[in-house]
């Protein structure tokens, strides 16, 4: 016998959910091969078998939360594939871990108990099947367009269709409408009308969305933040991609976007103002002198933030090639812990979703964020005359405790000025 645990799950990550066993009891497995898939805060990722035998019995079911180290599964090696056991005799009435019920309703030889029939679905991320569970999809028909396959929540969104959730789920009937008598001299009014499906479908958090919540909330809480605000001029910016976007792409293999100038431009203004490139831990400041930058991206079970290590030493198609990785793989779900860990500053870009202007939250235990905003077209007054200009909002949340509001004033302007002349840029990087 031998035991399938909790692997270490990457720096900060204490706590998985056991989001969906990939093998059920009895099922035999290779050296090597995935048995169960945890769904952490950051991503999931599969559990592998380290030696060939039989599921002999599942300790935790899917949906239960676990920590590093805590037994998953009891693995028989040197047996043959078979089916379990139905006579009480195997794993199958083994109590779960932690809750001492035991198992019941053991499930005929050959058949899935329901705790693991998801095994016999394709593989599909757990937001993808929470979504086709409460409408009732079937994923063995949903054309998957993740790496191997994998179905993911778009997949069933557009599987979905003019499809309606589960009958249990429709809302009541509309009530009697007929006026109710009452007292003289007050006039009978009819109840209002209930016209639509009013029905609600409930979905527990994932681990990621929850650790999300906690996070910001937590971020909000302990540290003194607070925004500034700036505009810029992209035209420098906008010319400057123009002139060089083809023969960018032809040499790089990327498209010249503005996050690496922004990424640049972050650097250069972080080593006039370290204090912003710093931590507090207990009652020491704790300045970084290497500059990890995070990208924001959003990815498919929330927020993640992959980190462009040393960018200060990065081209900038280097920088672009990285940020088209990232944002690829944060879609298909192969972003690994390495990719999340660390960063000494972040950039968040809710401009591509369209949003002018907005106040982002510090990424703990960081004390800065650079947000930024849609390019718009607004009336700029350039050497008293008024003249159209593609404008952009920037914003800089910061953690007041070890950032003045002077530094934080005069690291926005620094951005202004490297965006608006990016040959200063070329010149100090």
């Amino acid at each position: 016998m031998s035991n399938i645990v909790v692997p270490e799950l990457g720096e900060s990550v204490v706590e998985a959910r056991v989001a969906r066993w990939l093998k059920k009891e009895g099922d035999h497995v290779e050296l090597g091969e995935p048995v169960v898939e945890l769904e952490t805060e950051k991503i999931d990722l599969e559990v592998n078998a380290d030696r060939s035998g039989v599921i002999a019995s599942i300790k935790r079911q899917e949906g239960e939360d676990v920590k590093i180290g805590e037994l998953l599964a009891v693995l028989e090696e040197g047996v043959g594939a078979g089916p379990a056991k139905a006579d009480g005799g195997s794993a199958a009435a083994a109590p779960a871990s932690g809750n001492g019920s035991p198992q019941t309703n053991t499930p005929p030889s050959g058949a899935s108990s329901p705790a693991t029939s998801a095994s016999d679905e394709p593989r599909s991320t757990p937001t993808a099947r929470s979504i086709a569970k409460a409408h009732d999809v079937n994923l063995g028909t949903v054309q998957g367009s993740g790496t191997g396959g994998r179905v993911m929540k778009q997949d069933v969104q557009a599987a979905l269709g003019g499809t309606k959730p589960p009958a249990e789920n429709q809302a009541a009937p509309p009530r009697d409408t007929k006026p109710k008598a009452a007292p003289a001299p007050a006039v009978a009014r009819p109840a209002p009308r209930v016209q639509g499906d009013r029905s609600e479908t409930r979905q527990r958090m994932s681990k990621r969305r929850a650790t999300i919540a906690r996070r910001l909330v937590e971020a909000q809480r302990t540290a003194a933040m607070l925004t500034t605000f700036n505009e810029v001029d992209m035209t420098a910016v906008m010319a400057l991609r123009a002139r060089r976007k083809e023969a960018f792409q032809k040499q790089h293999g990327v498209g010249l976007g503005i996050a690496s100038f922004f990424v640049k431009a972050s650097v250069a203004a972080l080593r006039a103002f370290p204090q912003i490139n710093a931590e507090i831990q207990g009652d020491e400041i704790v300045l970084k002198n290497y500059y990890d930058i995070g990208m924001a991206v959003g990815a498919e079970g929330g927020l993640v933030v992959p980190v462009i290590r040393d960018s200060d030493r990065l081209s900038f198609a280097d920088i672009e090639l990285a940020i088209r990785d990232f944002a690829g793989r944060a879609q298909n779900g192969t972003l690994t812990l390495e990719d999340l860990a660390g960063g000494t500053f972040t950039i968040t870009n809710g401009g591509v979703f369209g949003s002018l202007m907005s106040t982002p939250i510090l990424n703990p235990p960081q004390v800065g964020i650079l947000g930024l905003h849609k390019i718009q077209e607004r009336p700029i007054a350039i050497s008293g005359k008024i003249e159209l200009r593609p404008m952009m909002y920037i914003a800089l949340s910061y953690d007041h405790r070890i950032v003045d509001g002077r530094e934080a004033v005069q690291f926005l302007v620094k951005i202004k000025e490297y965006i608006e002349d990016p040959g200063q840029l070329l010149i100090e990087s």
